[in-house]
C-alpha cells in the first residue's frame, strides 16, 4: 500500500477513537508489507526531495489506525544529527514499565491525523520501557528509553487504544508547565 498524506485519516474520523486489535505472529505477508509501508512513508518523510515528490508530512512515528487500519502496528523513525536514525517496526508494542517523573515537549506535540495543532503540554512519562516484536529485526525486543524518543513511542502507542496527544492537555490551562517534568527542548 503507498501511504501518502491522503491516505492518513484525520483526527475527525471515527476509526482514530477504536482499540486496535493484537496482531498475530508470525507476521502474515499482508501484515509485515503493511508494516514496511509505514516505514518507508517514515523514511521518504525525512528527504526533502521525497517528501514534496509524494505529498508527504516529515514525521517520526505513524500508527496503523491512522490508515485506517485497526492493528497493534507501528512505525517509528528519529533522525540524528549524524545520519544515523532509531527505527523500530513494532508490532503489539506495550509499556512494561515507566518513571515516576514526567516530561513534555516545550513546544508541544504534533500529528500526522491533527490538521490543526493542539497548544498544549502533553504529560508524558520520562522514561518508558517498551516490549515488543520489531519486524526490523524480526525478533521480540524490550527496549529502555527516555526524553523525545519515550515521548514518540508513548504517542504512537496511544494511537492503538484511541487516543489522541490532545486528550492528555489540560483542558483549562494548556500551558501551564508541568511540575517536576522533564521539559525536552
Amino acid at each position: 500500500m503507498f501511504i501518502n498524506n491522503d491516505v492518513i485519516l484525520p483526527d475527525t474520523d471515527p476509526a482514530l477513537r477504536k482499540k486496535c486489535e493484537p496482531v498475530k505472529l508470525p507476521l502474515s505477508k499482508e501484515d509485515k508489507d503493511l508494516l514496511m509501508d509505514m516505514m518507508q512513508y517514515i523514511r521518504n518523510s525525512h528527504d526533502p526531495v521525497l517528501k514534496e515528490k509524494y505529498n508527504l508530512r516529515g514525521a517520526v512515528g505513524l500508527a496503523a489506525p491512522q490508515i485506517g487500519v485497526l492493528k497493534q502496528m507501528i512505525a517509528v523513525g528519529i533522525p540524528y544529527d549524524d545520519d544515523e536514525t532509531l527505527e523500530f517496526a513494532l508490532v503489539n508494542p506495550k509499556i512494561i514499565s515507566n518513571s515516576m517523573q514526567h516530561s513534555y515537549l516545550k513546544m508541544g506535540e504534533s500529528c500526522l491525523s491533527v490538521p490543526v495543532d493542539h497548544d498544549g503540554y502533553v504529560k508524558r512519562y520520562a522514561r518508558i520501557t517498551v516490549k515488543g516484536y520489531d519486524a526490523l529485526q524480526d525478533k521480540e525486543i524490550t527496549v529502555r528509553l527516555s526524553g523525545y524518543e519515550a515521548i514518540v513511542l508513548q504517542h504512537e502507542i496511544d494511537h492503538l487504544s484511541g487516543i489522541l496527544y490532545y486528550d492528555h492537555i489540560n483542558k483549562n490551562n494548556p500551558l501551564t508547565p508541568i511540575p517536576n517534568a522533564l521539559i525536552i527542548e
